[in-house]
């Protein structure tokens, strides 16, 4: 089975059931049923074929959230063409790093694609799509085959491309259908990028495998949130930490009225502080659903649906992801103490395109090493400590930068922290903040809040307040960017 005949439910079975919902800039609401959206497929699917792209050539796509993007993306999966998608606040550097190294065949675009390849305007391939056939194009595809081709987000400065095939894009969706109970019934407000596999694998394909209704944005719009959400009157909705924060600035009293037609919120692609979903708890009457996973593995650990949603835990594994916390010499840590997170199940991805060796360090035993910290409580709940490669040792002692972060965010001054490590002569490494603040910040002040909640060698050596911490386009901080940021 490939990820066409999954969504086939959608597209055959409830074909005249409206799908998807796009307001235009001029405010006029148009919707799409699945047979709708099969149907436009299918004619992109007969043009890129035309146009000369075969199985396993590789199709670069440089799009904010737009219909005709899903529109693309199914054409793909239908012809076994790779599906590259590219973040559009790439630039040139980057943009021409994934260029070189995917090799795509085509790029399309809907305006200047910062790089010398000829992209193909997506207006000019639905306008001449048009005449093409809407009946299904059949490719011998089966769930090992690639599907996607898609790039890790860069926060430790490099990034590399993912093969993700069918089989993971389908374990995950179907996993997900179950442990967060999506459901037809359900109505997906999406603003997440589909460039990223939060929208992507999370988001498109819970719609297309539940077969719910799915309201698309182009991006998540802090101003008009409320009211779109009281439009829409959504019942799941998948965000960041960066959107929760700017969710709590809605009203109490329309938030709570929010709150009484959602069903579900769920928040990922980096930690979510526990002040944040303290405070979302009581301004919608909702606790977030945190879960956890990677560009390269998709979802690996869940907070339960019904049952604890434990503040700053990942959760436990999903059906089918066996799980492993290992010490820097390989051997398995007590439960309360922090380890290495290795995971292996069938959301794992193929291997890094092009990358023989950087794929064999990356997996020890059949897992896959994430790269991130974590600590199991003794009832089987994951709490995330930070990546490896911001693990620092000072002094001899292990210094885990997000519970510094944690504290810090709790002081009525700091809207958001990062803690990095800077080279120190007697010590190796020393912890030094970067703060957001909300009000002045007093570093004297802070250090000594910090001597009283923190053991010495966490407290941080400096207080730098920046205006903003550099993030990727899903809100993630780029710790390798800080030194000598914007101080």
């Amino acid at each position: 089975m490939n990820l066409i005949d999954l969504f086939d439910a959608s597209f055959a079975g409830r074909r005249d059931v409206i799908a998807l919902e796009w307001r235009e800039a001029n405010s006029t609401l148009k919707t799409w049923t699945f047979g709708d959206i099969d149907a436009s497929s299918n004619r992109l699917a007969h043009l890129l074929t035309k146009r000369g792209l075969r199985q396993g050539d590789r199709m670069a796509v440089y799009l904010a959230n737009r219909v005709e993007l899903i529109d693309l993306y199914l054409a793909c999966l239908k012809t076994g063409i790779l599906f590259v998608p590219i973040n559009v606040l790439y630039r040139e550097r980057e943009v021409s790093h994934v260029v070189r190294d995917a090799e795509p065949k085509a790029v399309v675009a809907a305006g200047d694609f910062p790089h010398a390849f000829p992209a193909w305007h997506c207006e000019d391939l639905i306008r001449e799509s048009i005449n093409c056939s809407s009946d299904r194009s059949r490719c011998p595809l089966d769930g090992d085959a690639p599907a996607a081709l898609v790039y890790t987000s860069g926060t430790t400065g490099t990034f590399k491309g993912a093969l993700l095939t069918h089989n993971n894009f389908a374990s995950n969706a179907l996993n997900l259908l179950g442990a967060w109970q999506i459901t037809e019934a359900d109505r997906l407000l999406l603003s997440l990028p589909l460039f990223h596999v939060h929208g992507l694998g999370n988001g498109l394909h819970c719609w297309l495998a539940s077969g719910c209704r799915m309201r698309l944005q182009e991006r998540f719009e802090s101003s008009k949130a409320a009211e779109t959400l009281l439009d829409f009157r959504p019942t799941l909705f998948f965000g960041v930490p960066t959107i929760y924060v700017r969710l709590l600035e809605i009203a109490q009293e329309t938030a709570r009225t929010i709150g009484q037609f959602m069903r579900l919120f769920v928040c990922g692609s980096a930690p979510l502080p526990v002040h944040v979903l303290d405070a979302f708890r009581e301004h919608f009457g909702h606790t977030i659903l945190e879960r956890y996973g990677m560009t390269e593995t998709l979802m690996n650990l869940s907070n339960p649906c019904i049952g604890e949603r434990r503040p700053g835990s990942a959760g436990m594994p999903l059906p089918g992801v066996s799980v492993r916390l290992l010490d820097s010499d390989g051997n398995p840590v007590l439960d309360g103490q922090t380890g290495e997170l290795y995971v292996r199940g069938p959301n794992v991805f193929r291997g890094y395109w092009k990358n023989e060796q950087a794929t064999e360090q990356a997996f020890v035993d059949g897992y896959f090493r994430t790269g991130d910290l974590a600590a199991r409580s003794t009832d089987g709940y994951y709490t995330l400590q930070g990546r490896r490669s911001d693990l620092i040792i000072s002094g001899g002692f292990n210094v885990y930068p997000r519970e510094i972060e944690e504290f810090l965010t709790e002081q009525p001054e700091v809207a958001e922290a990062a803690v990095v490590g800077a080279p120190d002569r007697v010590r190796g490494e020393v912890p030094v903040a970067y703060v957001v603040a909300r009000s002045t910040v007093d570093p004297v002040q802070m250090e000594q809040r910090c001597r009283k909640g923190l053991a010495s060698f966490k407290v941080p050596r400096a207080f730098h307040v920046v205006e903003s911490l550099p993030r990727n386009a899903l809100g993630k901080i780029q710790k390798h960017l800080l030194s000598g940021f914007n101080r």
